[in-house]
């Protein structure tokens, strides 16, 4: 195992910018001399490769010098092609990760262009993703993302989206552990980013369950029995034992035994090499995660579905990849012909690759689940890393929800940022009030998003939080459907609706914004007020953000029910917020003056 501390220096956890930059001038200096390796390696390719061809020059017309030439100067070529291939993929993660790093220094100025955004996954229909800007364009998910598998990403987006609010602690851990081993998680990146694997994991896994094999019994021990007469043969031939036109035939022979299969081994290959960049990616990713050191119980957890006593994910994977990458051989022409005369290659390939299939079919399955956990908790650990000033939320089963101070939205400016204390108990009800532009929806979009991200078991921008885990539901941002001839008042109610149904089976904290705007103003104070009413008696926890003045009665009448606001100010004939969350109802309100003010009226 890999101890932790030669992945992590603890000095470097408050400062990520120091880290980043200094792990850039390493990997170039490192860079450089991998490209002189490189060059000096072409140039001894090419000596070997002319030594071969002066061999069969001078030693025509002697057999044995030709053929000992030959055999020699392959034997030393394919060594040096192997070394040279291996010496090509550490420049090339190299690059991924002064690449990597590079993004790291990036992103805090702003520029998230090399990151997805992740709009593939916006739902409308969900509880809170469209909401809150969960993904998209300059969404926290573009913001956080860092996975190099599509399993991976894939996997974090439905981490966003899960709503759920058990094992949080051990969600904590999991990413502190992650979040303290960010040369580890560099080298994850590095190596899946190298192969750009375009087959969804469901494709592998459904050719897996469905695979037929179709190689003969006798096919299955025949390819070894070939072999061998053809070693015998070629031996005889090296001896002048035997003529080079008996060679020939048992050539030709072979040739014929694989012809009566190449139209089923055609259609396996097709399959094979889908897959084999994916095989080669993951068996590297696997053997990572066997090798490191965790402490934490969901890490170790999921590392022991890969690595057991008995055996390791990543020597099953490494040793289907291998098969897939000799199967592959048969592109070479020249390799192609000569193996599949002499050694019946593509028949022995498709049998090792059905026996692989039937002894592994069933594991697979989670092996792929393991590596896209660890590719996405990569990303809640890089989020964690370059937040070293963010708080783990204390989990409580007090009836505060949320007890924060100096609660802040994670995506804005810290320097221009205002941050705020917020305390809501089980079964409150926050009736927001403020002016236009005065800071209500960010404010909202800021608790639902600490909701979701401490459900998650991440850290948040706040100094301190106390947290009574509950599910987030929301209506902040309707649209109408022409594709689904609904009107924006009806997809309103449809959004209200399912919050109510929610509220029949499990505690949810609610989070409204401007509910009812699709009616005429005495209808929505009305609407907005039994909805408020509905919320209260069926023991709801939330927020509300309205402009009606009126709905903030409530509170003079139900306990449950608070007055909160954001204010704004006219100094000096200019329009002024502070940003503050307040007790009490907003008494400044701004449409008037910003109307004047812009020369509207």
């Amino acid at each position: 195992m890999i101890h932790l501390g030669l992945y992590f220096h603890p000095y470097k956890m408050n400062n990520p910018i120091e880290f980043y930059q200094e792990q850039i001038s390493l990997h170039t200096t490192a860079l450089k001399q991998k490209k002189k390796q490189l060059a000096i390696s072409s140039t001894i390719r090419l000596l070997v490769f002319l030594l071969i061809v002066a061999g069969v020059y001078f030693g025509y017309p002697n057999t044995q010098i030709i053929m000992g030439s030959i055999l020699l100067g392959i034997i030393l070529f394919i060594y040096l092609v192997t070394r040279h291939s291996n010496l090509t993929y550490v420049k090339n993660k190299l690059e991924k990760l002064v690449q990597i790093n590079q993004l790291e220094l990036d992103v805090p100025t702003g520029d998230i262009s090399n990151l997805s955004s992740g709009k593939e996954y916006i739902d409308p229909t969900h509880f809170y993703s469209h909401d809150i800007d969960l993904f998209g364009e300059k969404s926290f998910f573009q913001y956080t993302n860092r996975t190099a598998t599509l399993a991976g990403k894939n996997k974090l987006a439905s981490l966003l989206n899960a709503n759920t609010i058990d094992h949080i602690e051990e969600k904590q851990q999991a990413i502190q552990n992650v979040a303290n081993l960010p040369k580890w998680r560099q080298e994850f990146s590095a190596i899946a980013s190298l192969v750009n694997v375009t087959v969804p994991i469901t494709t592998i896994q459904n050719w897996f369950q469905n695979y037929t094999s179709f190689v003969p019994k006798i096919m299955r021990i025949l390819p070894a029995i070939v072999t061998g007469i053809s070693i015998l043969a070629l031996g005889l031939l090296f001896l002048d034992i035997i003529s080079f036109p008996i060679v020939l035939i048992w050539f030709f022979i072979g040739l014929g035994i694989t012809g009566t299969q190449l139209k089923k081994i055609n259609t396996l290959y097709n399959h094979a090499n889908q897959v084999k960049d994916t095989f080669e990616q993951y068996y590297k990713l696997v053997d990572k995660i066997e090798t490191i050191d965790l402490n934490a119980t969901l890490l170790k957890e999921k590392q022991q579905l890969v690595s057991t006593e008995k055996e390791k994910a990543s020597r099953t994977l490494k040793q289907f990849a291998r098969i897939l990458n000799d199967f592959d051989q048969r592109n070479n022409m020249l390799f192609g012909v000569l193996s599949n005369g002499l050694m019946l290659w593509d028949i022995r390939q498709s049998y090792r690759i059905e026996q692989w299939i039937a002894n592994n079919h069933d594991k697979v399955a989670q092996w792929f689940e393991v590596i896209a956990f660890f590719d996405a908790y990569n990303s809640l650990g890089n989020f964690a890393f370059n937040n070293p000033q963010y708080i783990y939320p204390t989990i409580t089963s007090d009836t505060s929800v949320i007890q924060a101070q100096e609660l802040g939205h994670p995506m804005l400016n810290a320097t221009k940022r205002v941050d705020n204390d917020i305390a809501i108990d089980k079964e409150q009800f926050l009736i927001i009030t403020g002016a236009n532009m005065a800071g209500k929806s960010t404010f909202l979009r800021t608790v639902a998003l600490q909701i979701v991200m401490a459900n998650i078991g991440l850290p948040i921008c706040a100094k301190s939080c106390t947290y009574r885990p509950i599910k987030l539901i929301s209506s902040m941002r309707t649209s109408d459907s022409l594709s689904d001839d609904a009107s924006y008042f009806f997809s309103e109610l449809t959004q209200l609706k399912k919050i109510v149904t929610a509220l029949e089976k499990e505690e949810y904290f609610i989070i409204l914004d401007e509910i009812l705007k699709g009616t005429n103003s005495k209808d929505k104070a009305a609407g907005s007020r039994k909805f408020v009413e509905k919320l209260v008696k069926a023991k709801a926890t939330g927020i509300i953000a309205t402009h009606d003045l009126s709905l903030c009665e409530i509170a003079t009448e139900l306990p449950q029910v608070k007055n909160r606001f954001f204010d704004a100010q006219i100094i000096n004939d200019e329009l002024y917020f502070d940003y503050k969350f307040k007790d009490g109802v907003c008494q400044n309100m701004n449409a008037s003056f910003l109307l004047k003010k812009m020369g509207i009226v």
